[in-house]
């Protein structure tokens, strides 16, 4: 049988060290001594007999045989950690730990009304939750960072297995007094051309699901990009203009800020709410497992959209 001169920790070291670009910031990110990491890092060359890493006063740098090498030693990690996972369902596969990541225009107007139902189906999982935008997190999940994440599935998920959570509509908002305002049908993309619409910034998936449901319509963007849903409902009460917003963000952001809420004609816009995993991932059971806790859970609230691409309701607060 053949033996091998190098480590699971010692792959955990080269790869933070490459993540980190820092021997420092990796030592702090494993909890250990940078002389004992590069001393472990150093023990890993010389086992491979290739150097990985380019050392100066300006930095780290990953060397050309360091690229090919540490990509490899990444899924070394991931299958060393399915391993584990897959011992983990012959005991009880709810009794563990779930990473999981959600985007930012889903964790503030789910998570509230999921969580405690979790909590309570569930009292020996734990979670721990990540937000952050699609791509980030699509490629936490490939590098076993994550265990599943809350996505849209419209926009790029790559090869990730997943399971339906909710179809999110989309509503127009408007500030109280728009000529949009006016009127008990739904609003049509037509009356939608020529109107200053507020997005989010590059990265969010969902602009891209916005600007490709307004595409000749001929819409105005304005200089102005919000970061999140909150910045850009307020900057619509301020009268800066309209925008479309998922339907599971209208009652949170209704009762904070000033806003006339629309329904749109059919065909409605709508994104697919899922939870996402790697295919063959040895968790996708209990992750299949949760994500129907979920949907059951949404289909519960009545204060979330029920999953129907048409079940927006208009509503204006005064």
């Amino acid at each position: 049988m053949k033996t091998y001169d190098f480590t699971l920790r010692q792959l955990q070291y080269v790869v933070a060290v490459a993540d980190m670009m820092s021997f420092r910031r990796a030592a702090e990110l494993c909890h250990v001594s940078q002389p004992s990491l590069s001393a472990q890092v150093a023990k890993m060359e010389a086992a491979l007999a290739v150097s990985l890493f380019e050392r100066d006063r300006r930095g780290v740098l990953v060397t050309a045989a360091g690229q090919e090498l540490i990509a490899r030693a990444r899924r070394v990690l991931v299958e060393a950690a399915d391993l584990a996972d897959a011992a983990d369902r012959f005991v009880d596969p709810l009794t563990r730990t779930l990473r999981i990541g959600v985007i930012p225009t889903v964790g503030p107007y789910m998570l509230p009304h999921v969580v405690p139902a979790l909590r309570t189906t569930y009292p020996r999982l734990t979670l721990i939750w990540t937000e952050d935008k699609t791509d980030a997190l699509v490629r936490a999940i490939h590098h076993g960072d994550l265990d599943a994440a809350l996505l849209a599935l419209e926009a790029d998920l790559d090869d990730l297995d997943h399971r339906t959570i909710a179809v999110d509509p989309f509503v127009l908002a408007v500030p109280p007094g728009h000529a949009l305002e006016r009127g008990k049908e739904p609003v049509t993309r037509n009356r939608l051309r020529g109107q200053h619409v507020l997005l989010l910034d590059d990265g969010h998936c969902f602009r891209d699901q916005v600007l490709d449901y307004c595409s000749g319509n001929r819409l105005l963007e304005l200089g102005f990009r919000a970061t999140s849903l909150p910045t850009l409902t307020q900057m619509v009460a301020s009268g800066a203009g309209v925008t479309l917003l998922p339907a599971i963000a209208v009652p949170t952001e209704t009762h904070r800020s000033e806003l006339s809420i629309r329904t749109l004609a059919r065909p409605v816009p709508y994104r697919t709410i899922v939870l996402g995993w790697r295919r063959r991932s040895p968790l996708a059971d209990t992750l299949r497992t949760v994500a129907d806790t979920l949907r059951a859970t949404l289909e519960r609230d009545r204060d979330v959209p029920q999953p129907t691409a048409t079940s927006a309701s208009s509503g204006r607060r005064r």
